[in-house]
């Protein structure tokens, strides 16, 4: 969503008579989409201008849709659209026209959709259930205006697969009380409770709303007072029950995205997890955790109506930050996707923790290039011959540090990677300080924000080992650690490709058990 403040925002102001425009589907060629500089080649990105949160994540009849925040008219934030792709198999994506465009009412913000299989909403029945999308509409006018109540919320429903949708006449369903942030409903149905549930950002806690037709909602409870971290507004919330990993005992888990107040400045997602009777949410803790560490992972939550033969709970999130979002050095198209991830419930030493990892359909894209086993290596140490594409590949990594690495040994062990412009990027684990860091201050030469240039560390205690699976594609980097315990995401704008790779450890020496290197098609 918007930022406050962002001078963007001011020049995107229009007349309510400029919103009520038709929806029209922006043509990219796909030989200028790869040969872009710093397009990526595997992460979702719009076919031109700006994108932000994802939107109206749901399966059906065989395919994943994403929709998305879009400005089709400029490669920054402006009258907010929904965007839409289609696939298959969540790699491989088909854009679609835009799904629903400004009106009247004000810009399509962020929100969800569903499938009404029981024909609650009457939209459809149930051989042709409605697919339902339920938003946040923007009223700039009343924001103008300097009302508190110019974001309410409003339905839209498709009968052709989500090919083309119509909006509720009676909207909006859900009015504003009088807060000025009151948005990004995410629907759920509770079967316990055979009802649908809505939970919505409002300033800087949660609300949570009960319906029987998505059209008439009843409020149930607000969340989030003293809980959590609260250092800027609260936005797109999700809410969903796991299995706990090798246990019967089932969790609820709420997303929070929060901007500013990440662990690294800016933007992130925090998440709680705790019981939910349909009505309230109680956290096993006060204190939330963070899904992802690095600064470039904002506003992701999960996919409705997955088969329950799948089972998987399917995570995306926006790869970009509000701090510098707007100013990234791309010309024709602005941020990207996460790559799909799979979201699991785990135990670990009495302490519930989610794991994000990519989505198992990933691994088929994957051209194995390279393999080292057990390297022991201090200082610098380059890995030469190598035959990969350093700019889309994935690098996995199993370290052991030397026994007595903390006693004037080892302080610090990881990877570097360089390209012809002497640029240097870094990804490794501190000993003392017990943290993994990414370090991009020295890839400066295309983007000299001061947020950007940046270290961003995430505490981690590693045992005797630590396994690094380290993603890259063009302009972004994703680093999961131990099988997901651990992700930090954040985007990168070198001047080329990386073509040198090499490992360092810092005053000691350390065990490469493996690696295995990969291309990416």
């Amino acid at each position: 969503m918007i930022k406050r403040n962002k001078i963007a925002y001011v020049i995107a102001v229009f007349l309510i008579g400029f919103l009520q425009m038709s929806c029209k589907k922006t043509e990219t060629s796909n030989e200028t989409i790869e040969t872009e500089k710093f397009r990526p080649q595997f992460h979702f990105t719009p076919e031109a201008n700006w994108m932000n949160d994802p939107n109206g994540m749901v399966y059906y009849e065989g395919e994943y849709h994403l929709f998305y925040q879009h400005n089709p008219d400029s490669a920054v934030w402006g009258p907010m659209h929904w965007g839409h792709a289609v696939s298959n198999d969540l790699l491989h994506w088909e854009h679609l026209p835009i799904a629903l465009c400004p009106d009247s009412l004000g810009y399509i913000f962020s929100g969800s959709a569903v499938i009404d299989w029981e024909n609650t909403t009457g939209f459809g029945s149930k051989d042709n259930p409605a697919m339902v999308a339920i938003y946040t509409y923007h009223n700039i006018d009343g924001e103008r205006a300097g009302k508190n109540n110019y974001q309410y919320q409003a339905l839209a429903y498709s009968l052709d697969k989500g090919r083309t949708w119509k909006k509720y006449k009676n909207n909006p369903v859900l009015p504003n009380p009088g807060i000025r942030d009151f948005r990004d409903p995410k629907v759920i149905w509770h079967e316990e409770s055979k009802q649908w549930v809505m939970i919505l950002a409002a300033g800087d806690i949660a609300k949570i709303y009960s319906s029987k037709d998505l059209k008439t909602w009843s409020f149930e409870s607000d969340f989030g007072m003293g809980i959590g971290a609260h250092g800027g507004v609260w936005e797109c919330p999700d809410l969903f029950p796991l299995q706990v990993e090798g246990a019967n005992d089932i969790k609820w888990v709420m997303l929070m995205s929060i901007n500013p107040g990440g662990p690294n400045g800016g933007s992130a997602t925090q998440y709680f997890i705790g019981e939910f009777d349909g009505k309230t949410f109680v956290p096993e803790k006060n204190e939330s955790d963070w899904l992802d560490y690095g600064k470039d992972n904002y506003a992701g939550v999960t996919w409705s109506d997955v088969p329950k033969e799948d089972g998987r709970r399917l995570f995306i999130g926006w790869m970009s930050n509000w701090i510098y979002a707007q100013t990234v050095p791309t010309e024709k198209w602005r941020s990207a996707m996460t790559l799909p991830r799979e979201i699991k419930l785990i135990k670990d030493k009495n302490q519930y923790q989610l794991t994000t990892f990519p989505i198992k359909e990933f691994e088929e894209s994957k051209i194995l290039k390279m393999q080292i086993n057990k390297m022991l290596f201090s200082g610098m140490s380059d890995i030469n011959n190598i035959d990969l594409d350093l700019g889309s590949c994935e690098l996995n990594f199993v370290f052991k540090p030397q026994k007595g690495s903390l006693n004037g040994h080892t302080t610090a062990f990881g990877l570097l990677l360089k390209n012809d412009a002497d640029e240097e990027f870094k990804i490794g684990y501190n000993m003392l300080s017990k943290q993994v860091f990414i370090d991009r201050t020295k890839i400066n030469t295309q983007f000299t924000d001061s947020n950007y240039l940046s270290e961003d560390v995430a505490p981690y205690t590693i045992g005797d080992e630590i396994k690094m699976k380290i993603i890259i594609d063009a302009s972004s980097v994703e680093v999961f650690v131990d099988e997901g315990k651990l992700a930090m995401t954040n985007v990168l704008f070198p001047d080329s490709s990386f073509n040198k790779l090499s490992l360092f450890s810092s005053l000691g020496s350390v065990e490469l058990e493996s690696a295995t290197f990969f291309n990416v098609e």
